[in-house]
């Protein structure tokens, strides 16, 4: 198991840089049509819900995983403290430890097995994140998981979604603009869902392979809980073999000691010259 939440942590990480490529390759696509025009961020739809907001939590789906899931609820619940939250769950795992903490979860969704899954996954939540945002039920957008950490501390991160923030992008500097088919509004509303799907996408990954690094430290302690606990055993029960040896010495030499005190009782009493049974006393 150690072997194998070892490889799938390896698979992950060695994925990263190609979701980051390709959300960097979005963002230069959402610089090149801020060109059209100037757009700071989308406005909510009329009749929203004031403060709103969906907290997407990213837990494990498999067990084995120590503390895993207990410091991201738990990071989660410290940094979140409005009423009107809902939040997106991901991974079964947490379910439970998030309701001991009181969140209200409003979706959720298996975590991935394998790294193939992460694209699936992502999709589903950006369908039903933008089914909330164009009904007007949110207005804010927090993600949190945990990253890969060589410590064995689990570090949670937290990235803001939405409102998305279109100023981070650098306005992109051409004599001739790209052509373009949709309206710069649709057209910067689009590519900032594509790049929100690939914030999700490598936030997936990473949870996914600080699930397995977890793992892996769980599985390390557990071995070592193993040999202590039979070094623990063969210390007690060569402890106990050892009295049950003591005891049987013990045992034995009132045996003999027992055996012996009549001999030397009638010896004593042949040396003070007294007669034993059945002697005459005649030489």
């Amino acid at each position: 198991m150690r072997g194998i939440a070892a490889a799938r942590s390896r698979e992950a990480q060695s994925r990263i840089e190609a979701i980051r490529a390709c959300a960097r390759t979005v963002g230069n696509a959402i610089g090149d049509a801020l060109m059209f025009e100037q757009h700071d961020e989308p406005q909510a739809p009329p009749g929203h819900a004031a403060g709103n907001e969906v907290v997407i939590v990213l837990c494990a789906e498999q067990g084995f995983v120590g503390t895993f899931n207990e410091h991201v609820i738990e990071a989660t619940a410290r940094r979140v403290a409005s009423r009107s939250t809902e939040f997106f769950l991901i991974g079964a795992r947490g379910i439970a430890v998030a309701a001991e903490h009181g969140l209200t979860i409003g979706w959720s969704a298996p975590m991935v097995a394998h790294a193939d899954e992460v694209p699936a996954l992502a999709d589903r939540i950006t369908a039903a994140l933008y089914e909330r945002l164009n009904a007007g039920q949110a207005t804010r957008v927090t993600l949190l998981h945990a990253v890969p950490n060589p410590s064995v501390t689990i570090e949670v991160v937290k990235t803001a979604l939405w409102p998305f923030d279109f100023t981070r992008f650098k306005q992109a500097l051409r004599a001739n603009p790209p052509l373009i088919t949709l309206t710069p509004e649709i057209l910067l509303a689009k590519l900032a869902e594509e790049y929100i799907f690939a914030q999700l996408c490598e936030a997936i990954m990473l949870s996914f392979a600080a699930e397995n690094e977890a793992r892996m430290r769980a599985m390390v302690a557990a071995r070592t809980n193993v040999h202590d606990t039979l070094d623990e055993l063969i210390g007690e029960s060569r402890r106990l073999r050892q009295d049950e040896i003591t005891s049987e010495i013990v045992e034995l030499s009132s045996v003999t000691l027992a055996a012996a005190t009549p001999r030397r009782r009638r010896h004593g009493e042949r040396k003070r010259g007294k007669p034993e049974p059945g002697d005459s006393g005649l030489s």
